[in-house]
């Protein structure tokens, strides 16, 4: 028989056993989360979302997990906890974790040039010396790379480009690493590369058993793995409806498909849930480095490693991993403070999503709610006139991996812009907003005479250009037409000189 003081003597070394954060844990109220899930059958109707599905975790404990709808609706195959949606973007967070993971193993240097880690593959740039373009730099969006965004689809044969081609045709630092934030696809495609390279591993099965597994995330993979084909969502567009299985052209930036109860997982790792059955693959250090080494984008929010940051969410520091198109969209939302994971994926392309989340964080966090009823709508920007430094008239190139195509630029004093591009004039350049060292703008129609890649005319180019004494340099790049799922977004090198006589009026084309 045990004795008392046996038995008090056993809690104690129990209790002192426990870990600390069990220990502390706030007694709280299980939420109500029925108001919120009556909202998304609602709107599910009305907006002919085929289906959402939600994870919600606080102090490492799942508090609400649901799947609605159908993952297909042409086999009436409801969507559930395992099912398994492209997260878009999203993959960026898990490719910085990666990263991480290498930094810790001393396998990847942050503060090294990237491409190091990229041989015989490298960036270039007709300006910049690519050695500033550092890891640490491409994950941050602060490298130089801009926009990129290209898919294939299972219905065209012999779409893909080797990751060394779509490097060698489109790797340009465009800006000066450390100049600004731009936010790039391919950068995060790049550092996938990086990660094979450094790992000797290919990037899927690195993010599977590094990363994945280890996590306990069972349905998560790069693409859709061999052998879960069954749980992968189909993915709707509301303009064309369902479409094929698509690849990306950078898969560490856009290329994961995984469940909501795994991307809570994730979410709960990264809140240093400590959950007793995920390893720890990152030390809590490295953790608190993605979160708050950040650096500006230029708006509201800050973004770390893999993270875009906001200082003050309605009262609290939040976290967002993101990522969407026209078919897909996923949410996961983190309030390290309070240990909160919100995750909300669909199979189509809405902006609902973020508002379920807002409802969610709503009934968990009474502060939030208040803040959020009194929040102020952005205001919008107002036009600025160019600086001096940009009147005139600019002629020179846009230089694509096949030829130079010619491009002209006129810009008045009060702000008026018109262009030539190649064979086709403009008019007036459309949405653009001048800066203190350039401009961005949109030009209507024009031909690269790269459909492989482009994708079939017409389309239409963003154009972002700085000035650099008698030099107009930066990036056009090609924008499909609304519905145009299968064109891309691509950039190429402009470079323009300012023609001797100054301009006197406005020109028309």
């Amino acid at each position: 028989m045990i004795s008392r003081t046996l038995v008090s003597i056993l809690m104690i070394t129990l209790s002192l056993s426990l870990p600390v954060r069990a220990q502390q844990k706030p007694s709280q109220p299980r939420p109500d989360f029925s108001e919120v899930r009556k909202l998304i059958q609602t709107q599910m109707e009305a907006r002919k979302i085929p289906s959402v599905s939600i994870a919600v975790a606080r102090h490492g404990e799942i508090l609400w997990e649901e799947a609605f709808g159908f993952a297909d609706k042409e086999k009436g195959i409801r969507a559930n906890s395992e099912t398994m949606y492209y997260v878009a973007s999203v993959t960026k967070t898990f490719t910085a974790t990666a990263l991480k993971v290498l930094e810790e193993r001393k396998q990847i240097d942050f503060n090294r040039p990237i491409n190091d880690y990229l041989k015989p593959m490298a960036v270039t740039s007709p300006l910049w010396d690519p050695k500033e373009a550092t890891v640490g730099k491409v994950a941050t969006h602060m490298s130089g790379l801009t926009t990129f965004g290209r898919n294939c689809w299972a219905d065209q044969p012999g779409c893909r480009i080797e990751a060394g081609e779509t490097i060698k045709r489109y790797g340009i630092l465009f800006w000066r690493p450390g100049d600004h934030f731009d936010y790039s696809n391919l950068g995060y495609g790049i550092l996938g590369e990086a990660i094979q390279h450094a790992s000797g591993k290919s990037y899927a099965n690195f993010m599977r058993n590094d990363v994945f597994l280890p996590l306990g995330m069972n349905r998560a993979s790069v693409g859709i793995g061999p052998g879960l084909e069954k749980y992968a969502a189909v993915r709707y567009s509301l303009i064309n409806g369902r479409r094929p299985v698509a690849y990306s052209a950078s898969p560490g930036a856009s290329g994961i498909y995984c469940s909501a109860h795994g991307l809570a997982l994730f979410g709960m790792f990264h809140v240093k849930a400590h959950l007793p059955n995920q390893k720890a693959i990152l030390s809590d250090e490295s953790i608190d480095v993605m979160q708050n080494s950040t650096v500006s984008t230029g708006g509201s929010s800050r973004y770390g490693l893999g993270w875009w940051v906001h200082e003050d969410l309605n009262g609290y520091r939040g976290l967002l991993g993101q990522g969407g198109t026209d078919d897909a969209m996923a949410f996961l939302r983190l309030i390290p403070s309070e240990e909160i994971v919100v995750v909300v994926l669909t199979n189509t392309g809405d902006d609902f999503p973020p508002k379920i989340v807002d409802e969610i964080l709503s009934e968990l966090l009474p502060t939030f709610k208040a803040n959020r009823a009194i929040a102020k709508p952005p205001q919008p920007k107002s036009e600025t006139r160019p600086s001096t430094a940009l009147v005139g008239n600019w002629t020179g190139h846009v230089h694509t991996y096949r030829k130079d195509l010619p491009l002209t630029f006129s810009i008045s004093a009060s702000g008026e812009v018109s262009a030539k591009f190649g064979a086709v004039s403009s008019s007036a350049l459309n949405k653009f907003e001048f800066m203190e060292r350039g401009f961005v703008g949109r030009l209507s129609g024009g031909n690269l005479g790269a459909d492989e890649d482009t994708g079939t005319e017409p389309y239409d180019f963003d154009v972002e250009l700085y000035v650099k004494g008698e030099t107009l340099y930066g990036a056009v790049t090609t924008r499909p037409r609304p519905g145009d799922f299968r064109g891309a977004r691509l950039s190429y090198w402009v470079e323009l000189k300012r023609d001797a006589a100054p301009i006197t009026r406005k020109v028309v084309e």
